[in-house]
């Protein structure tokens, strides 16, 4: 009967022992069980509430049970980006232009001209280019304070009186030729060899340039007239260009003559067709582009231009062999074609009287149209030989007058064989 009862008591403490261990488990964390004294404490540190820690989201027997579920988290509104903050120091200003060099404000009246300009969109860019050439660019983007503006109605500016003097002398030369058309003569020619000069030195006036290798010259009307009919009896002379051009007073005018020529530039891997890959082609232009801007003085006596001559010659390609693998050739080899390229730039200005015409040699330049462009051996990279080609280029500007005054003459005194239907 003693056995039994203890027994009994033995049955009843170990009941309430599980219980006890069941209601700790269920207040420190889901799922944990004490397998001795030492987890236990261990267990009661690591989840202790520390001081200076947010208080702990309690967990219920629910939450415990209940599988969770993953939601989408809301979008969170997106702040507009805020501005740069910039680095450099700034102020604001105030309403009035700084003029610590006497600098004053003025408008010029430019429609006159730009409103008879049909050849281009903005002809008042004509008017500060010109502008910018005279006075330089640096006088307007330094000390002092300056302001160069043009709409097709008016050119604001704003300078020293000084500098203010010159642009209105630009802008007379402008409005006072009422954007008149101007014919030139405009003959760009080539020689195979520079000897001419022998027999024409006794007619050229030097005239300095600032280019290396270029010469300028002037001649009298007659003069440049024997010049050129001396000239024409080469068997090596060859004509570029038109002979007549008509320019507004102060616009830009582009001859240009180029011809494409391609070349292999790379390989492209095309594993669907045959070889394995595609060579991929590239096209230089080759050619030469003149571009004329005059602007007469307002008496009309003197002639300020730009010439600008661009020259591009392709003088060989040179191959080179690459690795091409395929899966079915893995020691496939492709050719591919590295171009040559020869250059000549020529951009300077000059000044001349109006009854003269200006010569200037740019020297043994590359030429790349030969002949009308072509080559003279059809089927040939190089028009003949293995040097690429060279010529002496010459370029004769003359002007002709006012347009309404000399359109009709002109026409009628145009010389098919000089001019051969090209331009």
């Amino acid at each position: 009967m003693l056995a039994r009862s203890t027994f009994s008591i033995l049955l009843i403490l170990v009941v309430a022992h599980a219980a006890a261990a069941q209601t700790a488990g269920n207040a420190v964390a889901p799922g944990a069980a004490w397998h001795n004294a030492a987890g236990a404490v261990q267990q009661a540190s690591a989840t202790a509430p520390v001081a200076s820690d947010p208080p702990a989201t309690p967990v219920t027997p629910a939450t415990r049970l209940t599988p969770s579920v993953a939601r989408p988290a809301a979008p969170a509104a997106v702040a507009p980006a805020a501005p740069r903050r910039a680095i450099a120091q700034y102020t604001e200003g105030n309403t009035t232009l700084p003029n610590t060099a006497g600098q004053i404000w003025r408008e010029y009246d430019i429609s006159p001209y730009t409103l008879r300009v049909t050849s281009t969109n903005r002809p008042e860019q004509a008017v500060v280019d010109w502008i910018l050439r005279e006075t330089g660019y640096e006088a307007w983007h330094g000390d002092p304070l300056a302001i160069l503006s043009a709409t097709k109605r008016s050119l604001r500016v704003y300078h020293t009186p000084e500098m203010q003097n010159v642009v209105a002398d630009i802008v007379d030369r402008f409005v006072n030729s009422q954007a008149q058309s101007r014919v030139f003569g405009l003959r760009l020619v080539s020689l195979d060899q520079p000897n001419w000069q022998t027999r024409a030195q006794s007619l050229l006036h030097p005239v300095p340039t600032q280019t290396p290798g270029v010469q300028a010259w002037l001649l009298e009307k007659e003069d440049a007239a024997v010049l050129l009919a001396d000239l024409h009896r080469r068997l090596d002379y060859r004509e570029h260009s038109s002979p007549y051009l008509m320019v507004n007073n102060g616009q830009s005018t582009v001859v240009s003559a180029f011809h494409g020529r391609s070349y292999i530039r790379e390989v492209a891997a095309r594993p669907n067709v045959w070889p394995g890959f595609e060579r991929v082609p590239g096209q230089i232009d080759e050619g030469f582009s003149l571009e004329f801007s005059p602007l007469l003085s307002l008496d009309d006596q003197t002639i300020d231009a730009t010439i600008k001559c661009d020259i591009d010659q392709l003088e060989k390609v040179i191959p080179v062999t690459v690795d091409v693998p395929t899966a079915v050739a893995p020691r496939q080899r492709a050719q591919i074609e590295q171009p040559q390229i020869t250059r000549c730039r020529f951009h300077e200005r000059f000044r001349w009287p109006s009854d003269k015409v200006l010569l200037v040699g740019l020297g043994m330049v590359p030429m790349p149209i030969p002949t009308d462009g072509k080559s003279l051996l059809p089927g040939l990279s190089l028009p003949l030989g293995n040097a690429p080609p060279r010529a002496d280029l010459l370029l004769f500007v003359e002007s002709k007058g006012d347009a309404p005054q000399t359109a009709t003459t002109l026409t009628a005194q145009r010389d098919p064989k000089t001019y051969r239907g090209r331009y």
